[in-house]
């Protein structure tokens, strides 16, 4: 049986995924329903979404090793954003774009599960967003995101 490369591997490791965010804050910075929401953001960014997607999809843990970051820290940055959903579903188009735009696999399979995380992630970052208080304690787990289906129907 041939052995399954992770989303990570896949993808083109931290160097791709660290051109696709770099790519893409450069283009939420120039939207305007975007660029409100990331006008203060570090210039560290783009790095350390590129860290924590990279480690959610089986790569090294550099966003909770070297970035000192959490699940609950990415959560955090969420809180009491008021988030709509336009605008996720404008963030989720530029990211798309920015992965055609850099080469990213493009492949079904790899688009799908790409597709399926940024569909979830966004979600939950509007949900999240909505909120007053983190619901992730900070010894809750990284999430991890691989090529098979979700486990059931979200259940906050």
């Amino acid at each position: 049986m041939k052995e399954i490369p992770s989303l990570y591997t896949w993808a083109g490791g931290q160097p791709a995924l660290e051109k696709l965010t770099a790519v893409f804050y450069a283009k939420v910075l120039k939207d305007e329903l975007l660029e409100p929401v990331f006008r203060h953001m570090s210039p560290e960014h783009s790095k350390h979404v590129a860290h924590f997607i990279g480690q959610v999809f089986g790569g090294p843990p550099v966003y909770t090793g070297e970035d000192e970051g959490s699940h609950a820290r990415m959560v955090q940055h969420h809180i009491g954003k008021s988030l709509t959903e336009t605008q996720r579903r404008r963030w989720i188009s530029l990211l798309l774009d920015s992965a055609d735009e850099i080469g990213l696999a493009d492949d079904p399979e790899f688009r799908s599960a790409l597709v399926g995380y940024l569909e979830w992630g966004s979600r939950l970052a509007v949900i999240n967003s909505n909120t007053t208080e983190n619901p992730i304690n900070e010894n809750e787990p990284m999430p991890m995101w691989g090529w098979g289906e979700t486990g059931g129907p979200y259940q906050p």
